[in-house]
């Protein structure tokens, strides 16, 4: 019987076409229209991040298995293209530009209940907690959070307190500032 050797690292553009935190895996869809291309949950948290949302533009490095094709490192995740955003009353004013200028504070996830479609941060240095809504969480690229997981947050004041404008994985975050 042949073993097939794992091929070299391609660099792969495409869109994410699942991702289930629970299950540890979904796929990318290769923009050249290669086959799926698994990612594994362990590939996407040396990212930096434990869950991507459907649909989310992926580069990342693949490589040929025995088993298919499989992602060994993500190189950059965006937030899903939308027709329509998710209104958001505190942020009606706020331009992407404006969000973009404001600064990174550093947090980990509190709590953050998908289903509820809210949680709360915790950003180091600061005593009140801030709030993140399931569409800035989408619109930034996330299907999810777990409880203490790092984060980079660009916040507003809200009407009812501070909450997130931005959520980015703390190594994105990492990366932005380091230029």
């Amino acid at each position: 019987m042949m073993i097939q050797e794992p091929t070299e690292l391609r660099r792969v553009s495409g869109h994410v076409k699942w991702f289930d935190p629970a299950k540890g895996f979904g796929f990318v869809l290769d923009s050249e229209g290669g086959p799926d291309i698994l990612l594994h949950a362990n590939v996407l948290r040396n990212f930096g991040q434990g869950s991507v949302a459907d649909g989310a533009p992926i580069v990342v490095m693949a490589q040929t298995t025995p088993r298919g094709v499989q992602a060994v490192e993500v190189v950059e995740i965006a937030p899903p293209e939308t027709d329509r955003l998710a209104h958001i009353d505190d942020l009606d004013d706020t331009s992407a530009a404006e969000i973009a200028a404001l600064p990174l504070e550093s947090a980990r996830v509190k709590w953050f209940d998908k289903v509820k479609g809210f949680g709360f941060a915790n950003v180091f240095g600061r005593s009140e907690d801030v709030f993140i809504h399931i569409e800035v969480l989408r619109q930034s690229g996330f299907a999810d959070l777990g409880p203490g997981e790092a984060v980079a947050l660009r916040v507003i004041e809200g009407k009812r307190g501070r909450m997130a404008a931005q959520v980015l994985a703390w190594e994105s975050a990492l990366r932005e500032v380091q230029g």
